[in-house]
């Protein structure tokens, strides 16, 4: 009664995709998803985007309860991979013949604030603030990366007052040139953002029906009064399971070429699996979109009997305003970086080099390049800096 041919332990978009690669090569097998929150799969960006400027939540959802039975709300306790089984929170054991991990991370938290800060991630954690949003007006956004940035722009966007603290010297700066950090952060203050760039938050107290978040700036310190509080400041992939199991782990469960962890008929996608890709030659674990949907749907596919290559270099995206970029390979502000602008600040393509190779493409409101921009990461170089301008509008024509 609870063997399945195919078990999927996460309910997010690699779980999604890797239905629909099942599907795609086997029709009639059993799928069975544990997904850990109340809600189906759906899709996550338009949680920070979309959603905001208009789109109606029914837009979010995928229909995989139409592919696969789903079993929300449900968390899997134990991996018992030589039994080809995982047992559920309330002590139940499923059998299967091929295992997906796809539970995805959860956010980092702070160690004081408690149930005060949202942590924005899930469409639960969607709801809350829109919730609060048509009650409150003053919001304290602590972290200036992606989700950070993106969250205030869309507060700042419904008309609330938005304060960013995070310790960083500014927003996305561990992604952006220093200049085009600079810049941001001066294009989110016009915007009505007050940005507190390397100010660290010390702790969040309640006072009264409202919050008191307290930061500090080497000798200075700031009480900042406010409604609610929201936090982005990374995530923790949720290795536990793989690791109790004896499945290797390394910053991610680590998979090979065909997304095959290290326990037979277990596989891994999404935000947990860490994989070397072949264009850069280094083991990689990426938190965005399109890496969950293509890798979940290779190994939706490779477990239902093909073998196919997981070799896809990922993109991801940004909204920010009327700012927007999309990104591939690596990106790392610490790197050699050359900004070729068509006009400063507002288009341009930004390119991040090491040992004279291309090893990531930033194209700043500049679009349809990304798969121009894999191939020029393909290419083995050298390549010094000057010898990059106009080279994706060239290899565009």
């Amino acid at each position: 009664m609870n063997h399945h041919k195919y078990a999927i332990v996460g309910g997010g978009m690699a779980a999604h995709a890797a239905v629909q690669g099942i599907r795609k090569v086997d029709s009639a097998g059993t799928i069975v998803v544990f997904g850990a929150e109340p809600d189906g799969p759906y899709r996550r960006p338009p949680l920070s985007k979309g959603l905001w400027s208009g789109d109606a939540l029914d837009s979010i959802w995928y229909n995989t309860k139409e592919l696969a039975e789903l079993q929300l709300g449900q968390s899997i306790a134990r991996l018992l991979p030589d039994k080809h089984a995982v047992v559920d929170a309330s002590g139940v054991e499923h059998t299967y013949d091929k295992l997906l991990l796809a539970p995805g991370a959860r956010p980092r938290n702070l160690p004081f604030g408690g149930d005060a800060i949202n942590y924005y991630r899930t469409v639960g954690d969607y709801r809350r603030l829109r919730d609060d949003v048509d009650q409150y007006q003053d919001f304290a956004l602590i972290g200036g990366g992606f989700i950070g940035s993106e969250v205030a722009a869309a507060l700042a966007m419904n008309g609330r007052n938005v304060t960013m603290i995070f310790p960083d010297a500014g927003i996305s700066s561990r992604v952006l040139p220093t200049d085009l950090s600079s810049y941001v952060g001066t294009y989110f203050e016009a915007k009505g953002v007050k940005v507190l760039a390397g100010w660290s938050v010390t702790d969040v107290q309640r006072k009264d029906d409202r919050y008191l978040v307290k930061a500090s700036y080497k000798e200075e310190a700031r009480d900042i009064l406010v409604d609610r509080v929201v936090a982005g400041i990374g995530v923790v992939p949720n290795v536990e399971l793989a690791t109790e199991a004896g499945i290797q782990v390394d910053n991610g469960i680590v998979v090979d070429e065909y997304l095959r962890t290290t326990a037979p008929d277990v596989f891994a996608a999404g935000d947990i699996a860490a994989f070397t890709n072949p264009t850069l030659g280094n083991r990689m674990r990426v938190e965005h979109e399109d890496n969950a949907k293509t890798m979940g749907r290779v190994a939706g596919q490779n477990m239902a009997g093909e073998s196919i290559k997981y070799d896809h270099l990922p993109f991801f995206y940004s909204d920010l305003f009327d700012l927007g970029y999309e990104a591939v390979g690596e990106l790392d502000s610490r790197m050699e970086t050359f900004i070729d602008w068509q006009e400063p600040y507002k288009k341009g393509v930004v390119y991040y080099l090491r040992d004279g190779r291309v090893r990531g493409v930033l194209l700043w409101n500049v679009w349809k390049q990304v798969p121009a921009a894999r191939k020029l990461i393909a290419e083995p170089g050298p390549f010094r800096a000057e010898d990059l301008r106009g080279r994706l509008q060239e290899e565009a024509k």
